[in-house]
């Protein structure tokens, strides 16, 4: 015979269990209910994500191409796909999924969101430049419109991402990108950097360990058999492997898509004198970008050249009441306005 009282006791705890679960809006049930339609939208906004680049690279797209870009199975793809169609983000044609206009401008918001994630990750943050990639992924989904347009004006609406690639615009527009990928280029052409490819990863971190970025000047000084070349960067002799050189793309005349380019530099300057900050070139990422921002040097700074070592390198300079020694190459980041000089 059971006993009342355990009954009762047992009848609470279970209505008490079975509240915390199914409670609305507040138990278990109603969060992982919220998880599970949350990892649902990430997914299809991966999968937006590829679909506007396979249609916009003019690349073939199958169930086998989605499920590999998003590490899913065949099944999971077809049910993503589903999903879109359903909300008319895509449409079937054939054996095609082309997107709708709808589709089209939500992808786009997505890569306009992790482009200008991964400008904020150079320009703001010490966060390595191999690691771009992967935190805006992450943080692409999480940004509504209104933080996305925010962050935009924060860092003065840029137009491309610390990678080269085009920012698109808070209309759905994609700025086109021209330029010529690296491996077509002969002995003795020249260029600049416009864009390194950040995928596969393995590829994209061999090009940063070279030390190649974009904005960069380079000449080809010699090209293999195989489809691998050696140049010259920046003073540098750089090599790279066949993949490499596809994933680098430039442009065979000089940019003058960034008048700030042509302004004199830190560098420049001699002991006594003064100048006033207009930026940091985009040619100074990651740890030394973020070190430079903590030091003061924002648009609106005075510097002055305040002292010289023997050799000339480094040189120490009065930057905010602080007496800081810069190498010749890291004052030549520092873009400076003479005639502005306080």
């Amino acid at each position: 015979m059971v006993d009342p009282a355990f009954a009762l006791g047992a009848f609470a705890v279970l209505v008490l269990a079975s509240g915390l679960v199914f409670w609305p809006g507040r138990g278990a049930w109603a969060r992982w209910n919220r998880l599970r339609q949350a990892s649902a939208r990430v997914r299809m906004e991966d999968a937006l994500k590829h679909l506007y680049k396979c249609e916009h690279g003019g690349i073939p797209f199958s169930l086998e191409s989605l499920a590999g870009a998003l590490e899913i199975s065949r099944i999971e793809a077809s049910w993503t796909l589903g999903a879109l169609r359903e909300r008319g983000l895509v449409r079937l044609d054939g054996g095609a999924f082309p997107l709708t206009e709808e589709g089209r401008a939500y992808g786009l918001q997505i890569i306009r969101t992790h482009r200008l994630v991964e400008r904020f990750l150079a320009d703001r943050t010490g966060v390595a430049p191999g690691e771009w990639h992967d935190v805006a992924e992450e943080r692409e989904h999480r940004l509504s419109p209104e933080e996305v347009q925010a962050l935009s004006a924060s860092l003065g609406h840029p137009r491309f991402d610390p990678h080269g690639d085009p920012i698109p615009t808070p209309l759905g527009e994609m700025p086109s990108l021209e330029g010529v990928s690296l491996s077509r280029l002969t002995q003795g052409q020249e260029g600049v950097i416009l864009h390194l490819e950040d995928e596969p990863p393995e590829t994209y971190h061999r090009l940063l360990e070279s030390g190649l970025a974009p904005q960069m000047e380079i000449r080809v000084r010699s090209v293999e058999d195989g489809g691998g070349l050696t140049l010259e960067a920046d003073g540098q002799v750089v090599a790279l492997d066949p993949m490499g050189a596809r994933n680098v793309t430039v442009a065979l005349r000089p940019l003058q898509s960034d008048p700030r380019e042509s302004l004199p530099t830190l560098a420049d300057l001699r002991p006594g004198g003064v100048a006033t900050v207009v930026g940091i070139s985009p040619k100074c990422q990651g740890v030394q970008r973020r070190r430079l921002l903590d030091l003061g040097v924002v648009p609106g700074t005075p510097i002055t050249v305040e002292l010289s070592s023997a050799s000339g390198d480094p040189v120490a300079y009065l930057i905010r009441g602080a007496l800081i020694a810069l190498r010749r190459n890291q004052a030549a980041w520092i873009q400076v306005d003479l005639d502005k000089a306080a």
